[in-house]
């Protein structure tokens, strides 16, 4: 048994409207540990550890750190007590170094003066010990994903961390960058560090996690070792049931050119080529992924064939019609079902209901209208039956969507999305930061609509097994440009794809014609 350094007794979280977030929550982690903590979205996971680094406050529960009881009043407190959390999203100043981001909150002083040379000099240090490949003088914006998350985690460690929460650390990573990450985890834990791994993908959890606890809706389901547990096993704890995790889709029959994309240009307002001659076509029947380390045109590519955004030259062709002149309404009307990268932000209106935001795309239509009046009875009949077919976690239609958690405010999402009619889906990053059981509804129904109702689907992913488990066809992305094409994505490897998405290996325009 390791040496317990963190226990959590009893936690209870109660919101002011009633909905329980944690209840009874028990664990411990050991030092020289890597834990992960598993569930499904809305199961509790980021309440709890909001709870351990004092951005929240519970109505019953203790924490103890080295076995005394201790009060996290906020994060400065739970720094301070050794706790540091890495988050989901980068925290990060993008104009400033790596030694001022890391150094932000600690800074050293000389003569009532920032002191940058020490900054550097102990940034530096301590990136050496953990063997962590930054350049302490390189400004942020100038480092890759893989780098960024490095610096996050040196901003925890200069400030003294001993218990380290990682939120979905590889959410953005090649699976090189993901193995480099790995080691320097292996090294923090050899170290004396503990760390608690919050991560959907469970195959990451089963490699470098000793024990694994398990939430569910709130609730603890238990603390498990590792050995003797495998991936289906984790999915039904955290579940409820039995999770597919390998499709077995049959071969697509393939029909006409739903979506062209012809030698499109973007150039952002820095004079970059973010879209640079980007050419590929999607047929009727088929799914196509995109891979590719974020940043590298996939966003630019969705907002314009969505119509969020113009473009310098070139043409999207959708259902035979150019897009051009076109607004988003006219693009949606035109055949497009979008699932956007950002749920929050271009995904749903976070204040008003679920009823709402469902049927946002229908109210012109006439079949919702009794003469020139809204036909409520039909629309929250509708509504209420996609609530149940894809499983939203509410308190009713009229519930704001702001009240959901992550993974059902994407099913909303979806609902919208997948009965809108449309035959071309746009799917970008459709299952991020959502649990195992979600996001196999989302990939299980992309397959099937492609399958059943001849739709086709554009699927940028960062999840590599995501692309590969669902697409027929695989294109990557580089510097804004499709840099390698594959006819059948079961024929390549994450491996090979990430040599790609790197840039240590680039297709000829001559390997590639044809498949795109």
């Amino acid at each position: 048994m390791a040496e317990e350094v963190l226990r959590l007794q009893g936690i209870t979280k109660i919101y002011p409207n009633g909905f329980m977030a944690n209840k009874d929550i028990s664990f411990s982690v050991g030092k020289n540990e890597i834990h992960a903590l598993v569930g499904e979205n809305g199961a509790g996971k980021t309440t709890l550890m909001k709870i351990l680094f004092g951005m929240e406050d519970c109505q019953q529960g203790s924490v103890y750190i080295d076995g005394k009881e201790v009060k996290i009043a906020n994060p400065l407190d739970a720094i301070a007590k050794g706790v540091g959390m890495v988050h989901q999203h980068f925290m990060l100043l993008p104009s400033l170094t790596v030694a001022e981001n890391v150094t932000l909150g600690v800074e050293p002083m000389k003569n009532g003066l920032y002191d940058y040379e020490t900054a550097v000099k102990e940034t530096q240090a301590i990136a050496d010990k953990y063997n962590f490949k930054v350049d302490a003088t390189s400004k942020v914006k100038d480092l890759s994903v893989g780098q960024m998350q490095k610096v996050e985690i040196l901003k925890a460690l200069i400030k003294g961390a001993k218990i380290l929460i990682l939120d979905e650390p590889t959410a953005v990573l090649t699976p090189q960058e993901t193995e480099e990450l790995f080691e320097q985890l292996f090294a923090l834990r050899d170290s004396g560090v503990s760390i608690i791994f919050i991560s959907h993908k469970l195959e990451e959890v089963m490699r470098i996690c000793s024990k694994v606890t398990v939430l569910r809706r709130g609730v603890c389901m238990g603390t498990y070792d590792i050995e003797g547990l495998d991936e289906a096993k984790i999915s039904r704890l955290m579940v409820g049931r039995d999770v597919v995790l390998k499709f077995n889709k049959a071969e697509a029959q393939l029909g006409d050119n739903i979506l062209d994309i012809r030698n499109l240009v973007k150039i952002n307002a820095f004079g970059k080529h973010v879209l640079d001659g980007v050419t590929f076509s999607i047929k009727a029947g088929e799914v196509v992924g995109i891979a590719g380390v974020e940043g590298n045109g996939q966003t630019e590519l969705s907002q314009v064939i969505s119509g969020l955004t113009d473009f310098a030259s070139g043409d999207v062709i959708l259902n035979g019609k150019s897009i051009i002149g076109m607004n988003v309404k006219q693009i949606r009307d035109n055949g497009l079902a979008y699932i956007a990268e950002d749920r929050m932000v271009e995904g749903v209106a976070s204040d008003m209901s679920i009823e709402m935001n469902i049927m946002a795309d229908r109210f012109f239509d006439k079949d919702y209208k009794n003469g020139f009046f809204i036909n409520s009875r039909k629309i929250r009949k509708e509504v209420e039956d996609y609530i149940k077919e894809f499983e939203i976690m509410c308190d009713g239609p009229d519930q704001p969507v702001r009240m959901l958690s992550g993974g059902n405010v994407q099913k909303v999402v979806v609902a919208r999305e997948f009965t809108s009619g449309a035959n071309f889906i746009l799917a970008n990053q459709p299952t991020r930061g959502i649990d195992v059981g979600t996001a196999e509804m989302i990939r299980k129904t992309i397959i099937r609509k492609s399958r059943e109702e001849k739709t086709c689907t554009l699927l940028i992913s960062a999840d590599l097994n995501e692309v590969l488990e669902c697409s027929d066809r695989l294109l990557v992305m580089r510097k804004g440009r499709v840099v390698a094409a594959f006819p059948k994505a079961n024929q390549v490897s994450e491996e090979e794809l990430g040599q790609y998405m790197l840039g240590l290996k680039e297709m000829s325009a001559e390997q590639m014609e044809g498949l795109l």
